[in-house]
């Protein structure tokens, strides 16, 4: 009998070690694939291409944090994935389970839940919360309810594949550490020109305010003192980054004046809106017609090629400075409407 129960232990044994084995992976395979989807590359084949998009939305995320700098939110977004892909690698080489890893992942969970109940709060249960970039779409909710899941399964996990620390582990850990926060930085290098471009260029805004049906006059008056203004498509795919960004901006520094003039069919509005979360942003709906394109010529240099997004920093009735939307940095924004100096360039 006694044999019998020693065989019955140890196939007990190993089969809960064996579901242990399969949960770990599955939980790191989720990290991996958390950090792959945001870490602004795919893979391809053999090669490798961009995919700033969603490296972009998960980065600006954190201005909802309060964050002023491009700068800096880059390189949290930066040490951010790099964390994630550091959990993904512990529990796959098996590194201070129950020490740290086990502990981490549940203290990080608990963070990501803290911060999806506050984008509920404030923009309910819409759109994309980014956990996985932009290749599974997922509610915050259910973002919430993900997170929730996968910290049961660490709790299980604790029990289950309670592995003790080998010899030698934290060499290896700090080898993986390097790994893990160096390779966000070498795929996705920073981008550090986060100052507009000086135009010093006038322009003509009184089309804005010439009376006709489809064009309302814009509630804000932009001939005088200092706006933000972008010309956009509402076709334009760029144009919905900006307009995200500049839905951001708005919300956590209201102090910035931001406008948009967009133009396009009409009926795409609020795909547009509801895409970018951009509602609330002051606008302007102007149809495309060369007033709309002088508008776009005006804070260009000559012979530059025109394009949408057109984001101008204007002081009264001059262009001042042009720029991308990855140079809309709210700290520089900041500067500029508080100072009469130029912006210092990098």
């Amino acid at each position: 009998m006694s044999g019998n129960s020693s065989i019955s232990k140890s196939i007990g044994f190993y089969l809960t070690r064996f579901a242990g084995l399969l949960l770990m992976f599955a939980l790191a395979a989720v990290f991996y694939y958390s950090a792959y989807t945001k870490c602004g590359v795919l893979v391809k084949g053999m090669k490798l291409y961009a995919n700033d998009n969603a490296f972009d939305n998960f980065q600006w995320s954190f201005l909802d944090f309060g964050f002023k700098s491009l700068f800096l939110t880059g390189v949290l977004a930066r040490l951010m994935i790099g964390f994630e892909l550091l959990l993904a690698l512990f529990l796959t080489f098996h590194i201070f389970l129950r020490k740290i890893t086990y502990r981490a992942i549940v203290a990080i969970l608990a963070c990501f839940i803290v911060y999806l109940l506050v984008v509920l709060a404030k923009q309910g249960n819409n759109g994309n919360c980014g956990c996985f970039g932009d290749s599974v779409a997922m509610t915050p909710l259910a973002a919430i309810v993900k997170n929730l899941i996968m910290i049961a399964v660490t709790a299980l996990l604790w029990f289950l594949y309670p592995i003790k620390p080998f010899k030698r582990q934290e060499y290896v850990a700090l080898l993986l550490a390097l790994v893990a926060f160096s390779l966000p930085f070498i795929i996705n290098p920073m981008y550090t020109g986060t100052a507009p471009v000086k135009a010093s260029k006038p322009i003509n805004l009184e089309p804005l305010y010439a009376f006709a049906p489809d064009t309302p006059v814009p509630a804000i008056e932009l001939r005088k003192g200092k706006h933000i203004v972008s010309f956009m498509s509402l076709t334009c795919p760029h144009c919905r980054k900006a307009a995200h960004l500049l839905s951001i901006i708005h919300h956590e520094h209201p102090a910035i004046p931001v406008f948009m003039v967009l133009d396009g069919p009409q009926p795409l509005l609020k795909d547009f809106f509801d895409a970018t979360q951009s509602a609330d942003v002051p606008y302007e709906f102007f149809k495309h017609n060369p007033e709309f394109d002088a508008m776009i010529k005006a804070g260009l240099d000559s012979g530059a090629l025109s394009g949408v997004p057109a984001i101008y920093w204007i002081n009264n009735d001059t262009v001042e400075y042009r720029s991308t939307y990855y140079q809309l940095d709210p700290k520089i924004m900041e500067q500029w409407m508080r100072s009469a100096e130029p912006i210092r360039q990098n």
